[in-house]
Order: C-alpha cells, then sequence, then structure tokens
C-alpha cells in the first residue's frame, strides 16, 4: 500500500501555501485611494536607425578587434612542430 503522505509531497504542498500566501499579503499592501493627476506632456520623437548609434559601433569595433587577434593567434600554432630527442652516452674503459 502506497504511502499517501510522501515527506516530498509534504513539502512541495507546504512551499506552495507559504507562497500563496506570502502573495496574498503583498498585494494586500497595495493602496486602494486613487488620486487623479492630469499632466499634458508634448514630446518630439525621432527615429534613428541603428546604425547611427555610437554604443553600435563601439560594440563592432570592440568585435573586430576580438576576430582580429583571434585570426592572428590561431595561425601561428597550426604549424608542424618535430621534437627531437638526443641521448649521449659516454662510457670510458679503465685498464
Amino acid at each position: 500500500m502506497k504511502n499517501v503522505f510522501n515527506p516530498v509531497f509534504f513539502k512541495h504542498g507546504l512551499l506552495l501555501f507559504l507562497l500563496t500566501v506570502a502573495n496574498a499579503i503583498a498585494w494586500a499592501q497595495d493602496t486602494t485611494t486613487t488620486a487623479v493627476t492630469t499632466t499634458n506632456t508634448s514630446t518630439k520623437t525621432t527615429e534613428q536607425t541603428w546604425y547611427t548609434e555610437p554604443w553600435v559601433w563601439a560594440a563592432g569595433a570592440a568585435v573586430f578587434i576580438l576576430l582580429i587577434i583571434a585570426l592572428t593567434r590561431g595561425s601561428s600554432s597550426s604549424g608542424r612542430t618535430d621534437k627531437v630527442t638526443v641521448t649521449k652516452t659516454s662510457s670510458t674503459e679503465v685498464e
């Protein structure tokens, strides 16, 4: 027979209950009084294309410089490298 009150199920249920209560408390703190204020503002919007923004040019230059550095550093390690180990043995015979 399965255990109906599984500890993991109980923990998840308790967590769900606590989060629901915390959410209700947070919503209860909203003010119910409303103040009506009217402000008239007129704004003139001008649309600019994305490539006229200075941060776009700075980001593009940074990416370009990183790309150049990556390409120039990567080509030096692609060459063939041979290692030669020389072992010299000398012996003298004494009579």
